[in-house]
């Protein structure tokens, strides 16, 4: 429950924070160009909470907030005095209703560029995109890459941190080939590009990693059977086990390796398992009856409250993503428009089918990412704001009439056409747009519900 009401809160807050950035670019550039604004609105509905400025705008939060709107003033909507029709939205220059409209989206755009921007002067801790393991005769095998390669860029993109090399790998959904740029580990500075054929790429994003799928994990330090951590009340702390016993056999079988235990142990909720264990230099046999977890989707799990040691991470592999006041802003324009390619790419993808309709996410996955993301700290969940707010721009970009991209669409053709489009084609435009919106919200959900 605790959790539920994390992910809620964590996810109005970053709607609210979205919602109001983009309504405000809508208000803010209306102002500016002489337009009445009647009321400021986040969320629709009832309103909760409201307040009247001394200029006439009603400011209010209202009861669904799953979006926002600023009214204006417009004599297709109300009846407006003769003396205010010349400030009436219907009535301004067609550049001036473009950038009132436009501006939502690029509002959106300007926010991640903030945001990131602000992540960058805080500092983000990264690793090197260094290859651990590769997989025999697997797509990056074939291509000739080797474990202890850096991945300097992919497909010509940049990739200083494994985030980065994951956006970029994604973005390849439904092509024919991707290019790595790596360098040796035995011949630094130099580079080499290798080129990966994906035509048997099989990738789902709901179920496989993008970098598993290709045949490589990144290098992660070396991880030994010996115990470092025992949870309170725990099954280990039951069963008698303490810290820097080294684990020899697990059901007979000698242990190889920290993923073989894990393994086991979650294959084995509620039953015994017999474990071999060597402490201050004597064998001792010891039964550990694993608890049960249920996973999201029905199974159940054992889980011991063990961790193993870790070896600590190369010095040369660990650093920081930070930058000063005016790099940063480089860096933040750089990585929001890595972004708007990886959306705008991903958009037209699921319009051709490259990318499965199955994969759109609702609300409810979007609460999730919020609340985890505020569980790692400010930079991750600035982060995710920057992605979302990303996300929202482009979708309110598409020509769609219920939204931004629709009316710019209109704005478009009257350019063209010298008169506005007919109310009687923007009507069927708003059915049409609406109707497809309350399809893919739909989907969404759908899908969400099948991911609990």
């Amino acid at each position: 429950m605790t959790g539920l009401l994390w992910n809620l809160g964590s996810f109005l807050l970053a709607l609210g924070i979205l919602i109001a950035v983009h309504e405000f670019g809508h208000f803010w550039v209306a102002r500016r160009c002489g337009v009445i604004v009647e009321k400021f609105s986040i969320g629709f509905g009832k309103s909760i909470w409201r307040k009247v400025a001394k200029d006439g705008t009603e400011y209010s939060l209202s009861m669904i907030p799953l979006g926002g709107y600023v009214k204006m003033l417009d004599e297709r909507v109300d009846e407006v005095p003769e003396e205010l029709k010349h400030r009436a939205f219907n009535n301004r220059p067609l550049w001036q209703r473009t950038s009132i409209v436009a501006a939502g989206p690029i509002a959106n755009f300007l926010f991640a560029i903030f945001a990131y921007w602000i992540v960058y002067l805080i500092g983000i801790p990264a690793v090197k995109p260094v290859i651990g393991v590769v997989t025999p005769n697997s797509i990056v095998a074939q291509a000739g890459i080797e474990p202890g390669m850096e991945l300097k860029a992919v497909s010509g993109l940049k990739t200083a941190d494994w985030e980065s090399v994951n956006m970029a790998i994604i973005s390849h959904i439904g092509d024919e080939s991707m290019a790595f740029t790596v360098t040796d580990s035995d011949n630094i500075g130099v580079e080499h590009t290798k080129t990966l054929d994906l035509s048997e790429w099989h990738f789902d994003p709901e179920k496989d990693s993008a970098m598993q799928t290709l045949g490589f994990k990144p290098f992660s330090p070396e991880i030994s059977p010996v115990i470092a951590h025992i949870g309170e009340q725990s099954a280990a702390e039951a069963a008698g086990f303490q810290v820097n016993d080294e684990l020899l056999e697990i059901n007979g079988v000698e242990v190889k390796n920290w993923q073989q235990v894990v393994d086991i142990i979650q294959s084995s909720p509620g039953q015994d398992v017999s474990i071999t264990v060597l402490r201050d230099n004597n064998k001792l046999d010891v039964v550990l009856v694993p608890n049960s977890r249920e996973l999201s989707d029905g199974r159940m799990v054992g889980f011991a409250g063990i961790g193993p040691q870790v070896a600590e991470w190369p010095e040369d592999y660990r650093f920081e993503l930070r930058f000063g006041v005016f790099e940063a802003i480089g860096k933040a324009v750089e990585k929001t428009g890595q972004l708007v390619d990886l959306t705008f790419g991903m958009v037209v993808k699921l319009i051709t089918g490259d990318v499965a309709v199955k994969n759109l996410s609702g609300p409810i996955s979007i609460a999730k990412g919020a609340g985890m993301t505020a569980d790692y700290g400010l930079v991750y969940f600035l982060g995710f704001l920057a992605l979302i707010s990303v996300n929202l721009g482009i979708i309110n970009l598409l020509p769609l009439p219920v939204l931004d991209g629709g009316h710019l669409l209109f704005f478009a053709i009257e350019a063209v056409t010298r008169k506005p489009v007919s109310e009687k084609v923007q009507d069927i435009g708003y059915r049409v747009g609406s109707a497809i919106i309350v399809m893919l919200m739909a989907v969404a959900l759908f899908n969400d519900f099948t991911r609990l």
